[in-house]
């Protein structure tokens, strides 16, 4: 994205920081914190996404003529407090979990340190990329678990908005995907792109053979056919027909998935084509995934399920004042106390104790000093820490963001998953893998 950010946010970002600065409390620092109190229904863990995507959002929030006009003409605040958001700037602080890192309920993923006017503006924008990009990469990194090792495309810019498309193909690729069929995502973000054809290829030619040879002229032997969209035997008999045993793959994108692919699986290896790959791609979703696990299935491809969280679409986040500086210039811990929706007060830092096989076995949060105060842990074998500068004074840290950032994350991702216990990737209703607990 290009230009301002600065409209990404709630009208009552604005209005509270007009007021605050009416009062005099604007500057006081403050301390944000982004958290989940819960993870959707029946989810084990959660993955971090979007923090690369959001870093490069606080850079470019900057109210510009035609921002501040705007909010002139709407009379959304004074006078005088346009003339402090002409001027604004992020000059402070963020810490949070890594993109890619696994999270729980409690876990500070995203604490935000600067005056109260500078951060409460970022309420929105954190938010919305946050619940959003941790969604999708949520419920891939599930689809990822149960695929054991095959490999899956992301391709369901069709189901979402087509922002929200490119977006979603990152936080899948983070999350483990192979691919997307998205090209802005794919030269935004460094992921690798794939697609061939869809029926209405095979539909504008006069028959389905002469639909396959125009692609195999085109693309070679290697390329997918999809053969569904007439008879699948007689699919796979025609591709192989034309394409001879080289054949790259054949898609199925309809029909009872573990039955057929079978019988295709079989037809394929009885016509010599024992190296041609099936790939399908039928409204899947980690359960029917799963259910193809024992089926002679050679990838993946999934759309609706994956952008839209797959039943999950927003991850439950949210942004709360836990601490500021009182008249006396020390920290004061603030906490909401509302029913069902308590907040920890206080600065923090947080670590994942793990055993000796370097399994994950507890989520602690210390209340105190904060990630860059002084240290409430000795980090060692026991305990990995979980917070990082992401911002100093106003300034991304570029090992974060851009493609190289994706590619970090993407490998980070990988590695947590390792450190998790096997019962986090059951697909059954259950709590989450690991307890968290404050000290």
């Amino acid at each position: 994205m290009t230009g301002s950010a600065a409209l990404l946010t709630d009208r009552y970002e604005l209005t509270m920081v007009d007021a605050a600065l009416l009062d005099g409390t604007a500057h006081r620092e403050s301390l944000f914190e982004a958290f989940a109190r819960r993870l959707p229904a029946g989810r084990r863990y959660g993955v971090v996404a979007g923090t690369g995507r959001l870093l490069e959002l606080i850079e470019q929030f900057r109210f510009e003529d035609a921002e501040l006009e705007f909010l002139r003409e709407q009379h959304v605040v004074r006078d005088a407090t346009l003339d402090w958001l002409a001027d604004y700037r992020f000059h402070g602080d963020v810490w949070g979990y890594r993109e890619g890192e696994a999270y729980f309920p409690g876990s500070p993923l995203l604490t935000i340190q600067a005056s109260f006017a500078e951060a409460v503006m970022l309420e929105t924008v954190v938010l919305s990329v946050l619940n959003a990009d941790s969604s999708v990469a949520s419920a891939a990194a599930r689809m990822v678990s149960v695929a054991l090792g095959r490999p899956i495309a992301e391709m369901g810019s069709r189901r979402t908005n087509e922002r929200s498309a490119i977006a979603a193909a990152r936080a899948a690729y983070i999350a483990g995907f192979d691919a997307t069929s998205n090209l802005e995502a794919g030269r935004t973000w460094g992921i690798p792109t794939m697609g061939t054809a869809a029926h209405a290829y095979t539909l504008l030619h006069d028959s389905e053979e002469a639909a396959f040879r125009a692609q195999v002229k085109a693309m070679g032997p290697g390329t997918t056919l999809l053969v569904d969209t007439y008879d699948i035997a007689q699919g796979v008999e025609t591709a192989v027909r034309v394409a001879g045993t080289e054949l790259g793959a054949v898609r199925i994108d309809s029909g009872d998935l573990p039955t057929v692919v079978a019988d295709v699986r079989a037809q394929l290896d009885d016509l010599g084509a024992v190296n041609t790959r099936i790939t399908v791609t039928s409204d899947l979703d980690e359960y029917t995934i799963a259910a193809l696990s024992g089926a002679p299935v050679d990838a993946y491809g999934v759309g609706t399920s994956v952008v839209t969280g797959s039943g999950s679409p927003a991850a439950g986040m949210v942004f709360k004042l836990v601490a500021r500086r009182g008249e006396d210039g020390e920290w004061v811990n603030v906490a909401k106390a509302s029913s069902n929706k308590l907040s920890v007060g206080g600065r923090k830092n947080a670590a994942r104790r793990l055993d000796s096989t370097r399994t994950a076995r507890e989520e602690i949060v210390f209340v105190g000093d904060g990630p860059e105060g002084e240290a409430e842990f000795e980090p060692g074998d026991e305990l990995r820490p979980l917070m990082v500068r992401l911002v100093r004074e106003g300034r991304a840290d570029a090992a974060y963001t851009g493609q190289a950032g994706v590619e970090a994350a993407r490998t980070h991702r990988a590695e947590v998953m390792q450190e998790l216990p096997v019962e986090a990737f059951r697909l059954g209703r259950g709590e989450p893998v690991i307890p968290t607990t404050y000290r």
